[in-house]
């Protein structure tokens, strides 16, 4: 245990005799303390439910609540979502603190980025940069053992844990932190709520009830009533490779011209969206500027910081929520369509005046356009074309320049790759990303987008052929060749439908003595040509059974005992099915370099030897050429 005041405490129980005392002190020490807040990493799917099943066992009330309100933990069914995904989840509470899980945050960080490896604390800790090259690192299933032998290790074990999760409360709560300062809902609560009806609903009632005036009355249902508003534009103009590229971007353009054009809800008789709207506006770029000038990490620089990103996030969920029909009181599906109407009119100008100035357009996006500049143009020439084209815009309506890139490949509207000055390689889409992706096939991947996008043709065909020889000459562990998936079905779920359907992950885990799973789990597995293989997260911890409650009398039945493989056992595995994994290599790996060459080039490219050509004599790879979106001279 740790706390923000340099507090540290470690509490165990040497022996299985000292597990109740052990509770007795925790519910203890956590009312001495009295924190605001709880935190941990999977709370509510591992810490809480386990402590409340030993609580069970040796009947003692977890009295963790605070004085004058209900002491003692309680934990009721809820339904977590996650952008489209939703899933069923014990959630617990207690009077007079928060309890916050950080898995949650995490999960909705990825839902934005869909590149976070594994949800485990120790891979997102590494992920995020917060792990200590001194960190201990002990597997779940060796724990007790190690215990036994080196405690202090443990120990050690634990408070890196606890280091760990108030470095991802710091990198991710803090806008949900400040938001629990503007909204009249609790912390935890606002940690998982929606911007628009989560948390910008709740401030609008309440600024009507303090008003002593009447909710809006039906608005919504008129509002879904009236159907549907067209959306933003979207635009693919080519695809390929260009270089020198430019992104432009319009400043929080659907807010700004709600305030501008003053567009609001016309059942919001008080004009209190528009007031919130501007104000917070306002306060968002003071805060900004206070969090620019403070010293870096400081104190001062991460409550300006998260101050002004907590606003940011109510800023655009404005128009969302204006747009929401029967979900939201104060909806109001013409405003937004205006509002939307008004922002495909700003692209519009914008992409005709790149046009006239005969800049190569790549795409654009509701309020962003990339486009292609003349070679040898540098920033200050990129940013004077900005400002020029912004300069013609409605008062109120900023253009700014984003970012400059030496190249991208644009492969389909919302994913492309970019390549940075610095050489960094930006990729962007689910048609060139996935969380499912095999790490040698993304390795291969980002190989060959640096080659292409400097046009490297030749380094794009020996890295294909050289990824092809590693696989068919076993050099590659199965570690590499694994593929991670999100499990959706319960164990009773798949067992009922297995015989009419088997489905590799869960295959993976029962062939493994893996009987138990919970929905939402990702597990990680690859193919052999006897079957599928569940490779263990390094730091695979103990799944947790979900029948406690039904033991009333605090007697849990016998588990069976059962031997899983560990990580090491699996990881330098050479016994994939090497055939399938060169298809899945050309097919789900090169395919998606398609869009950066012509059909015959791409079929050259990525032949292996024994394959027919297409051609009567093959023409030099050094000769192919991209397919190149470049400035209109």
């Amino acid at each position: 245990m740790r706390d923000n005041r340099g507090f540290e405490r470690i509490l165990e129980a040497s022996t299985p005799e000292e597990e109740a005392q052990l509770i007795y002190e925790l519910c203890a020490l956590i009312r001495e303390r009295d924190p605001d807040v709880i935190e941990n990493h999977n709370l509510f799917g591992f810490d809480l439910p386990f402590l409340e099943h030993r609580a069970l066992v040796h009947r003692i009330p977890l009295e963790v609540g605070r004085a004058g309100g209900h002491m003692v933990l309680e934990s009721y069914s809820e339904t977590l979502a996650v952008g489209p995904e939703a899933r069923k989840r014990n959630r617990f509470s207690v009077a007079g603190r928060e309890l916050i899980d950080t898995l949650d945050a995490v999960r909705r960080h990825d839902f934005v980025v869909r590149d976070i490896p594994s949800y485990g604390l120790k891979e997102v800790a590494k992920y995020f940069g917060l792990a200590s090259p001194k960190r201990v690192y002990i597997e779940g299933a060796d724990i007790f053992e190690t215990y036994q032998k080196n405690p202090e290790l443990v120990r050690r074990y634990a408070l890196d844990d606890v280091t760990e999760v108030d470095g991802l409360s710091r990198r991710l709560l803090g806008a949900p932190f400040a938001l629990a300062g503007m909204a009249p809902r609790r912390y935890e609560r606002l940690a998982s709520a929606g911007p628009a009806m989560g948390i910008l609903e709740p401030i609008l009632v309440r600024s009507y009830l303090r008003r002593g005036e009447a909710l809006p009355y039906q608005a919504a249902q008129q509002s879904a009533e009236a159907g549907l508003h067209e959306g933003g534009a979207v635009h693919l103009f080519a695809s390929g490779i260009a270089e020198q590229v430019v992104k432009a971007d319009v400043a929080s353009l659907y807010p700004s011209l709600m305030r501008t054009f003053r567009i609001g809800p016309s059942c919001d008789r008080l004009g209190i969206f528009l007031n919130i709207l501007g104000r917070l506006t306002d306060l968002r770029l003071e805060h900004k500027e206070q969090a620019r000038r403070a010293r870096r990490n400081s104190v001062e620089s991460n409550h300006h910081g998260a101050t002004q990103a907590a606003m940011k996030i109510l800023i655009n969920a404005a128009y969302g929520y204006m747009g929401a029909g029967s979900m939201a009181l104060f909806a109001d599906g013409r405003a937004a369509g205006e509002v939307t109407r008004r922002g495909r009119a700003v692209l519009n100008s914008i992409l005709d005046a790149l046009r006239q100035r005969g800049m190569a357009l790549i795409e654009a996006d509701t309020d962003g356009v990339y486009f292609a500049v003349p070679k040898g143009w540098n920033a200050a020439q990129e940013l004077e074309l900005v400002n020029a084209i912004g300069s013609e815009l409605p008062d109120g309506i900023r253009l700014e320049y984003e970012g400059r890139y030496r190249a991208m490949l644009s492969h389909e509207v919302k994913n492309y790759a970019l390549l940075t000055y610095d050489n960094r390689l930006l990729v962007h889409g689910v048609a060139l990303r996935s969380s499912r992706a095999e790490p040698f096939g993304e390795r291969f991947l980002h190989k060959a987008l640096n080659c292409v996008m400097v046009g490297d043709v030749v380094g794009v065909r020996n890295a294909y052929l050289e990824t092809v020889s590693d696989l068919r000459n076993r050099r590659l562990p199965a570690s590499d060749l694994v593929t991670r998936v999100k499990l959706s079905k319960s164990p009773e779920t798949y067992l009922a439908a297995r015989n009419n359907h088997q489905e590799p992950a869960y295959e993976a885990l029962l062939k493994a003595g893996r009987n138990h799973w919970h929905v939402g789990e990702r597990v990680r597995f690859y193919r052999t040509r006897k079957g599928y293989v569940w490779l263990p997260d390094e730091t695979e911890e103990a799944t947790i059974v979900t029948d406690w409650r039904e033991q009333a009398d605090g007697k849990v039945a016998p588990q069976k005992t059962t031997v899983l493989v560990t990580h090491h056992d699996i990881a330098n595995r050479r016994d994939y099915d090497v055939e399938h994994y060169v298809q899945v290599l050309r097919n789900s790996y090169a395919a998606r370099l398609s869009k950066a060459f012509s059909k015959e080039a791409f079929e050259l490219l990525f032949r292996v030897e024994q394959q027919p050509s297409l051609f009567d004599v093959d023409p030099p790879i050094e000769n192919i050429e991209p397919l190149w979106i470049r400035h209109k001279a």
